[in-house]
């Protein structure tokens, strides 16, 4: 049993969907690191549910307080515990359904691993709510990536089919925030909202593709052989519920491609290695080269859905449907956005300072 991810950077995550709260605890040693509340606060608001009109209706607050860990505004070295409060619960859908395995879910897994003592609610610990953990310890992860100028940039590229046009790092900075999807793309945007509210109208959901992008990051960082660069940040990205697939630079388009096409040609320019190319998404050998780094996550479809279903009753053991009602993302793609940047950042954080390239001791 493991909730905890990193070595030098530790996020360990508490709480379940329907249980008093959702928790991290960030145990990274660094002191006079300068954070408030409304550093974390911005990062949640960006995931917090009922936002839209193409998302759960579920309204909470997602307002955090600090347990622990940081005192007259800078971080004190100790451990930092965060939590948002569950606030807007219902359960009682939950109850009425609790002996059947969702399809999609991992209820029955999740029965099988524990038997039956698990937390139902809402999917317990293993509901998308657990990722606001995530976003509360990528806050603190981001402030201390900025010392060294590194920044993060998600967004959407991909819905139900819908894809957009590739976008510089300007156009991703400036207009993925500017729309309900993320997506950089604005004409695609427009069209993937309407995709989302059409399948919202069948009772149905959809999935798409996250792309994030890390700007700045040093040349070396990686642990080959088993804690490689790709490695840990896809380790951390497939901790979020909904992710089926993680890809890096040209990903699954270099099995397609020969040699010449998918090599990165060396060139020296402003005095630095850099190559002509990207394909190798800013990692060579489980190490980062000083390129962008750039990936691509698959995210599936909300399975909560008000379509019929085939299933089982796991107590009864006898075949049964199911008709999920409740409060669920017709897309879950626009609020996963800030968690992938969050995942990408605590993973840098971990490398960094293994490699001793941040400061125990900020003044």
């Amino acid at each position: 049993m493991s909730n905890t991810i990193g070595k030098q950077f530790k996020v360990s995550i508490f709480g379940e969907s329907h249980g008093e709260c959702i928790g991290s605890i960030i145990d990274c040693g660094i002191a006079g690191l300068k954070i408030s509340e409304a550093d974390i606060q911005k990062e949640l608001d960006r995931r917090r549910p009922g936002q839209s009109k193409i998302s759960t209706t579920r309204k909470e607050e997602d307002k955090v307080e600090i347990l622990s860990g940081i005192f007259n505004g800078h971080t004190t070295g100790t451990p930092i515990c965060l939590i948002v409060r569950n606030k807007d619960v219902d359960s009682s859908l939950y109850e009425k359904m609790k002996d059947m395995a969702r399809p999609g879910h991992a209820d029955f897994t999740a029965f099988m691993k524990y038997g039956g003592f698990h937390d139902y609610r809402g999917g317990g610990q293993f509901s998308g709510r657990i990722t606001a953990g995530f976003v509360m310890a990528g806050a603190i992860a981001k402030k201390l990536l900025s010392l060294l100028k590194i920044k993060i940039l998600a967004h959407t590229v991909e819905i139900g089919g819908i894809k957009a046009k590739e976008m510089s790092v300007k156009e991703i900075e400036s207009n993925s925030e500017k729309n309900l999807v993320r997506c950089a793309d604005l004409d695609a945007a427009n069209r993937m909202i309407d995709g989302i509210e059409k399948i919202r109208k069948e009772g149905d959901s959809l999935g798409g593709v996250i792309e994030a992008i890390a700007i700045n990051v040093p040349v070396g960082i990686g642990e080959p052989i088993f804690d490689t660069l790709e490695g840990d940040l896809s380790k951390a990205l497939f901790a979020i519920p909904a992710v089926k697939g993680v890809e890096f630079g040209s990903g699954f388009d270099a099995a397609r491609k020969k040699s010449s096409e998918n090599n990165d040609a060396f060139i020296v320019k402003g005095g630095k290695v850099v190559t002509k190319t990207n394909n190798a998404g800013g990692i060579l050998g489980g190490i980062s080269n000083g390129m962008p780094i750039v990936l691509r996550v698959a995210v599936k479809p909300t399975p909560s859905i008000s379509k019929t279903q085939q299933t089982v009753n796991m107590k009864k053991m006898k075949n049964t449907e199911l008709k999920i009602s409740g409060r669920h993302d017709p897309c879950i793609v626009p609020r996963a956005v800030p968690v992938v940047e969050s995942m990408v950042a605590i993973t840098l954080c971990d490398f960094l300072l293994r490699a001793q390239l941040l400061p125990r001791v900020i003044k």
